[in-house]
């Protein structure tokens, strides 16, 4: 009975071959290997909480599905499926779709791994790459005495896309950072790398109330959970080099359910960016002249100008190119002391009450990061000669004007210590930046502007005219 022989085709034969296969690979090996690479991780995330002061949470280390289902099984958010499928006559399955597709869009997939031995590797090679890389406190005490259980916000200004790659660089050995991403940076192989990073995707201008309830849900459950974030204040790049208005979606988001008497505390830090070469400086300029803007494909071609360039030169070489890039970190400011001078209860708060509130803090907030603002000299030169006008000036004079303009900002309150003033030495090169740049025209020692780049001089000014105006 069991001696008989079956004939298979070797089609067939090959195919339950392949199928046997494929469920001793997903039910023995993988789980294995899967459990086997958790455990390192978890064993390297650990390793890595002994030394950051604040610690990598268990938010993040959640599996992304995890947090996907929870935004769509929110109560909030099933509060507005309900309302939208009875005023717009809408199944409530296609809502649900949307708000998995929104939740999976937004949803990042931490990897402590991918974030310190890829892209802490990268930001630190690039930062110094590029720049001569300054970083001051103006109270270090202050910051080391931040609560480490707190949600800590970084409020920062927004001048130049190399911002995530320099403040992730600078903040890594202290805490791993959350960022929210445009969606300029879906594209493959960056998408998953920024995910990976904890960078969470944002549709900047969307006005549909299911995507910003699901938005506003995941800020909500990060804050809470001590997620330390990063925040654009202006929204969007500085087109003009001024610092704009500060955009009031995200810290309502994070502030709309905060009970500063009972919930985790939320500390902003204020950072100030500048640099002496805004890489894509003209591009911002040229933002409003659809004609003037550069395509996808001559960004690439600048890209590969700017490889060939500098892949091959040494450090002072290309520091004498693009100088400095600074940051500064300014003083915390934590909510439950700010609720409790300032007798505000954002959670117990009708909107119409709210807002003007978070824009008073907004306010407050952003005049912090005009006080830390880097002086550089690129800025200051270019200060000064905005104020000759006209007249050309030799290279002393405007060595004694970079002078005293700096000690004139000191007066009002600049943070900028007399050890921090740049020295004659690292003015003058400055300037030989700015004339390489064709931005100033030199006779026989006498430096005069170029008009064709005047708006770019006024650029680099703007960010340190806050101190005047």
């Amino acid at each position: 009975m069991f001696t008989s022989s079956v004939s298979l085709p070797t089609w067939f034969f090959l195919i339950l071959l392949l199928a046997a296969g494929y469920a001793v690979l997903m039910s023995v090996l993988f789980p294995s290997v899967r459990w086997y690479l958790r455990r390192r991780l978890n064993r390297a995330v650990d390793k890595l909480n002994a030394s950051l002061q604040i610690k990598i949470r268990p938010l993040q280390r959640t599996k992304r599905q995890v947090l996907i289902d929870q935004l769509m099984f929110d109560q909030e958010v099933i509060a507005l499926i309900e309302a939208q499928a009875q005023q717009d006559n809408i199944p409530r399955d296609v809502l649900q779709q949307q708000v998995k597709k929104y939740a999976r869009e937004i949803v990042p997939s931490f990897n402590a791994y991918i974030y310190y031995q890829v892209g802490y590797w990268l930001a630190k090679k690039v930062s110094r790459f590029i720049y001569r890389v300054r970083v001051a406190a103006v109270d270090p005490r202050a910051l080391q005495k931040v609560d480490p259980d707190a949600t800590v916000v970084f409020v920062m200004n927004h001048r130049s896309n190399m911002d995530y790659v320099l403040i992730s660089y600078l903040a890594a050995e202290q805490v791993t950072l959350s960022y929210a991403v445009g969606e300029w940076a879906r594209i493959f192989p960056l998408e998953h790398l920024l995910r990976a990073m904890g960078a969470f995707f944002v549709r900047r201008n969307s006005q549909n109330p299911l995507y910003r309830k699901v938005l506003e849900r995941y800020v909500y459950m990060a804050t809470q959970s001590g997620v330390c974030q990063a925040v654009f204040l202006e929204g969007g790049l500085s087109r003009d080099g001024l610092l704009g208005e500060p955009k009031l979606g995200f810290l309502d988001y994070m502030l709309r359910n905060f009970d500063w008497r009972t919930d985790r505390n939320i500390v902003f830090v204020p950072v100030g960016i500048n640099y002496d070469h805004v890489l894509e400086d003209q591009n911002l300029l040229n933002w409003d002249n659809k004609d003037k803007r550069l395509s996808r494909r001559q960004h690439l071609g600048k890209f590969w100008q700017f490889l060939k360039k500098n892949l091959f030169v040494n450090s002072r070489q290309r520091w004498k190119r693009f100088g400095y890039a600074s940051v500064n970190f300014g003083v915390p400011v934590s909510m439950q002391d700010y609720c409790d001078s300032n007798a505000v209860d954002f959670k117990h708060l009708k909107k119409e009450q709210r807002i003007p509130r978070v824009a008073e803090l907004a306010a407050h907030l952003m005049e912090a990061v005009r006080y830390v603002m880097p002086i550089l000299p690129v800025p200051i030169i270019s200060t000064v000669l905005l104020r000759a006008g006209e007249e050309s000036l030799t290279s002393l004079e405007i060595v004694s004007g970079c002078d005293d303009l700096i000690d004139s900002m000191m007066q009002r309150g600049a943070a900028m210590r007399p050890e921090e003033k740049p020295r004659h030495r690292t003015l003058s090169r400055s300037l030989d930046l700015l004339k390489n740049r064709n931005m100033l025209i030199e006779d026989d020692d006498r430096y005069r502007i170029n008009p064709q780049h005047r708006p770019l001089l006024q650029y680099y000014a703007n960010s340190i005219e806050h101190w005047w105006r």
